[in-house]
């Protein structure tokens, strides 16, 4: 089995957007108001365009996706969101090694980042959780849709003394 991670392009965006709706089911289906749930290809490849999107591609098939941008109106660290796992690689940790490689290799090691931040709905039954388990920290809250609320939660990559 060979897996890659690299940055997408836009002769991906066909397949990016297959595996957001794919992965976004389960959203769309707890009526949580995430743009990716409802994204379109012109979304996707606009996103591809003016953002970092990363893949994980696992024998020449994008198993995972994750994007990262500015979010100036709430963090000065890099924001990660759109993040997805193809249906038919779930519970095989792909996710996890994505995740870890953007936080580690991307944003740690290449853009010397001391942490990184991403967020995610509060009603969600088991996302929150599971960034808590990752050492996520929750640090400020903004309404998402009528009934919900997205939590955001930041991450440190470096410690102050490791700067030194």
């Amino acid at each position: 089995m060979s897996e890659i991670f690299r940055l997408a392009n836009i002769q991906d965006a066909e397949e990016h957007l297959q595996v957001i709706t794919e992965a976004y089911e389960t959203i769309r289906d707890l009526g949580i108001s995430f743009r990716a749930a409802h994204a379109d290809l012109n979304m996707i490849t606009e996103n591809i365009i003016h953002n970092s999107t990363y893949v994980l591609e696992i024998d020449g098939k994008m198993a995972a996706t994750i994007s990262m941008k500015n979010l100036e109106e709430v963090t000065d660290l890099p924001f990660l969101y759109w993040f997805a796992v193809r249906p038919e690689y779930k519970n095989q940790g792909v996710g996890n090694r994505l995740l870890t490689y953007v936080e580690e290799v991307v944003v740690r090691d290449t853009l010397l980042e001391k942490g990184v931040v991403l967020a995610t709905s509060k009603k969600h039954p088991w996302l929150l959780p599971m960034y808590e388990r990752k050492g996520y920290e929750a640090f400020f809250e903004r309404p998402l849709g009528d009934s919900d609320v997205l939590i955001f939660l930041k991450k440190t990559l470096i410690q102050q003394e490791q700067l030194a």
